[in-house]
């Protein structure tokens, strides 16, 4: 570990993270619910009174799937607004970044879907989604010890026969509710495989997958000292893994549900009832920042850079990789591209829109997905109700009628061509 480390300069901060107390705190608490929060934390850890004043203050994770509220805020967007903002605040899991928000000291963050789902009817916590962060952006990674002993009379190389590859297996998901679980394992149950959560340590059956919980930052290293055997994250941690680890990308995320969405824009639903005015600005600037991103990925992500602005821990190499990197013949083996032809997406892009149908299917794919703890609430939830309830459509669609730009999102393949608001939902694993 030490010696992949010295190799690469890079690859130094990754070796320096650990999970927390908090942060294994907070996983107790998605496993066991809002009651488990009542014993663990003190005070008002899930308040649901956000701050007073006017101030843009972002929390968000060391990954891609922020970009949108870091050039809102990098390249002034919010102060064309006539809001002020401070600098972002980087958190690296999920677990701090939920609790951060849910304590009111964020009043603007990006969460995996399915969290403020988990958030708002489990936990009862007042979350609204906004609009989407971005779409697709995310990528299942096998460790080279694992593509290297692969038997390759299992794989034809033709689609989801690949993801065989990880039967009896350690696999990484950074948070039971998120995008990544839920897509994992609709791809495992694809190839008749079922993930299981045990102790690394108890043996599997070989049918099994097992899926510990890892934040992003601690996925490379994991990898690279073999205690995990795959991982399905944010970017640019693919990235990482590949120019680091040596890692295979097995399949991307959008390749596997067409422009699918991950990271959501979120606010306190008390913010959104009080300040109007402020919410619409707010999401002015986010959507203005998501088409200026669409257009400049190569800038964007060197802006994120350890190398520009520093919002990212990662050089400019690894962020562009990530963001611009999405070549059918280079990723021929495994078969990591399928679809761009058709679909015409790229490794990430930016549109706002909340389509409903995605909405709809994440709820419903939740059901489907093992996680740990207890997930009752999702049993009778009504995915029609969580689009009304949930989602705020009013501000993020003036947005997009000031600065939107509908010229790709409106021939994105499942897209209603006479009602670009709707699509169908177009999972291919």
């Amino acid at each position: 570990m030490n010696e992949l480390a010295g190799k690469d300069k890079d690859m130094e901060y990754v070796f320096q993270h650990e999970m927390s107390r908090r942060d294994f705190l907070m996983d107790l608490l998605a496993a066991g619910g809002l009651a488990a929060a009542s014993g663990l934390f003190p005070g008002n850890a899930f308040a649901d009174t956000p701050p007073d004043d006017d101030v843009v203050r972002i929390g968000y994770l060391p990954i891609t799937d922020a970009t949108a509220l870091l050039v809102a805020h990098e390249m002034k967007y919010f102060e064309d607004e006539g809001l002020e903002s401070v600098r972002p605040t980087l958190i690296q899991g999920w677990s701090p970044l939920v609790e951060s928000f849910a304590a009111g000291k964020f009043n603007l963050v990006h969460l995996l879907i399915p969290i403020p789902i988990w958030m708002r009817y489990n936990n009862k916590f007042p979350v609204k989604i906004t609009g989407w962060a971005h779409v697709n952006g995310s990528g299942v990674l096998v460790g080279p010890h694992v593509w290297s002993s692969r038997d390759a009379k299992t794989l034809d190389g033709r689609g989801p026969e690949e993801f065989s590859i990880l039967a009896q297996k350690q696999v990484a998901v950074p948070y039971w509710y998120s995008t990544h679980n839920v897509l994992l394992q609709m791809a495992l149950r694809r190839v008749g495989l079922k993930a299981v959560i045990k102790p690394q340590s108890a043996p599997l059956a070989k049918d099994e997958v097992n899926l510990i919980v890892l934040a992003p930052p601690e996925m490379p290293p994991a990898l690279a000292s073999r205690k995990i055997d795959a991982y399905i994250v944010a970017e640019p941690f693919n990235a990482a893994g590949e120019l680091f680890v040596g890692g295979k990308i097995l399949r991307f995320s959008g390749d596997m549900w067409e422009n699918h969405p991950c990271c959501v824009v979120c606010m306190n639903e008390h913010t959104v009832a009080r300040k109007p005015a402020w919410t619409q600005k707010v999401m002015n600037a986010v959507v203005r920042a998501e088409v200026y991103a669409q257009s400049h990925k190569r800038e964007v992500a060197h802006m994120m850079s350890k190398d520009g602005k520093g919002y990212l821990p990662m050089p400019a190499k690894v962020v562009e990789r990530a963001m611009t990197f999405y070549d059918e013949k280079y990723y021929a083996d495994p078969p990591a591209i399928q679809h761009v032809a058709q679909w015409g997406d790229g490794r990430i892009d930016f549109q706002p829109w909340p389509y409903p149908s995605a909405t709809k299917l994440m709820v419903r794919e939740m059901n489907k997905t093992v996680v740990t703890g207890d997930k009752t609430f999702l049993k009778n939830l009504d995915p029609d109700f969580v689009v009304k309830d949930l989602v705020e459509y009013r501000y993020v669609k003036e947005a997009i009628l000031r600065h939107g730009d509908w010229r790709k999102w409106s021939t994105v393949y499942g897209v209603d061509p006479y009602d670009k608001y709707l699509r169908n939902e177009v999972v291919k694993i």
